[in-house]
């Protein structure tokens, strides 16, 4: 299923400075970024053309007299994150999705025999085949919904400290992309502020945003729900319908409403053409800009897939992107940590 699918179902389903800010607090991650200020920031990163071409940018844009100059309140770094930042076959919010099957089954044994529960418990493909993006819709809907966001985002962690990533059999913090976390750090340790730029719901990414990749909850943008304020439980409340759906052409028109000015710096990758506008609109920078893809060309370290029509590489071609080929440019795939 590509991920503007799988993401559009999510979504209609539920009708679906600076560096202070940025500083990682586990010991790994801080080891990270006394990475990032040594004399090889990059250091999972192969040396070769591309890294060379990343670490010249960020030098000549952030050197005082530079023609190429841009001040630290310009430097905005955007990433996407399925793909980009970790693992996305299959999608974390998928996994997460099933997760909440089983615990409000455990809750509600009657919940079993009905749709779409009985589908996931029994891994009945053919229901959600048949029934599409509907029985998509509707098994977000039954998951997602009917509570407050503070019990929410108590869901997700309990999730994710226990989540075990199929068919890496890791946890699924170690899916993080160990190139990736080396270049968000040494775009901060040179005063960038990083933001998360996702298709995937905000509420889930934000939950693990600091924890994975040193980023706060309030530099992450995605896809949004309306939601409604309950005097009497002093809470708020999701409502079961879209605010924003923060892909493809949504991309840009979330970065306007959340950050408020085009990123200099953009990486997304190949695989479900969600990243294209994103990457266009830095493109249209007034400062010196930098756009980055992805490539899943590995299907030993990662996974091979890409685009039927190959949307995303021959625009990275056509406006000059950097790709990254995760062959030969990175060293290592996934975090250790």
């Amino acid at each position: 299923m590509k991920k503007s699918i799988y993401i559009l179902s999510l979504v209609v389903l539920f009708l679906f400075s600076c560096k202070k800010s940025d500083t990682l607090t586990s010991p790994a991650e801080n080891k990270q970024t006394e990475t990032a200020v040594s004399s090889d920031p990059l250091p999972s990163w192969n040396d070769g053309a591309l890294k060379s071409d990343i670490i010249a940018y960020v030098e000549k844009v952030t050197k005082e007299g530079s023609p190429d100059f841009i001040p630290v309140e310009n430097r905005i770094a955007t990433f996407d994150n399925d793909g980009t930042l970790w693992a996305e076959k299959p999608y974390v919010q998928e996994l997460f999705a099933f997760y909440r099957v089983k615990k409000m089954v455990e809750a509600k044994p009657e919940l079993a025999q009905k749709q779409p529960f009985k589908a996931v418990i029994e891994k009945d493909k053919t229901f959600f085949e048949k029934g599409g993006d509907k029985a998509l819709i509707e098994l977000v809907a039954a998951t997602h919904t009917g509570m407050t966001e503070d019990e929410f985002e108590t869901s997700v962690n309990d999730f994710f400290k226990s989540a075990q990533y199929p068919g890496k059999n890791v946890p699924v913090k170690q899916i993080r992309y160990q190139p990736q976390l080396e270049l968000l750090n040494y775009l901060r340790a040179n005063g960038f502020k990083t933001y998360i730029v996702t298709g995937g719901t905000i509420e889930v990414v934000r939950a693990i945003s600091q924890d994975f990749y040193g980023i706060p909850k309030d530099q992450v943008v995605g896809t949004s729900f309306k939601y409604k304020y309950d005097g009497t439980k002093n809470a708020v409340q999701r409502e079961a319908a879209l605010d924003h759906f923060n892909d493809k052409e949504g991309k840009p028109v979330g970065i306007q409403l959340h950050i408020g000015q085009r990123p200099v710096f953009a990486c997304g990758n190949e695989g479900g053409a969600g990243d294209i506008a994103m990457l266009q609109y830095s493109q249209g920078n007034k400062y010196p800009s930098f756009q980055l893809l992805v490539n899943h060309n590995d299907s030993i370290r990662e996974y091979k897939y890409q685009e039927k029509d190959n949307a995303s590489l021959n625009i990275a071609a056509k406006n000059k992107w950097h790709v990254v080929d995760m062959q030969k440019d990175w060293k290592k795939v996934f975090s250790d940590n």
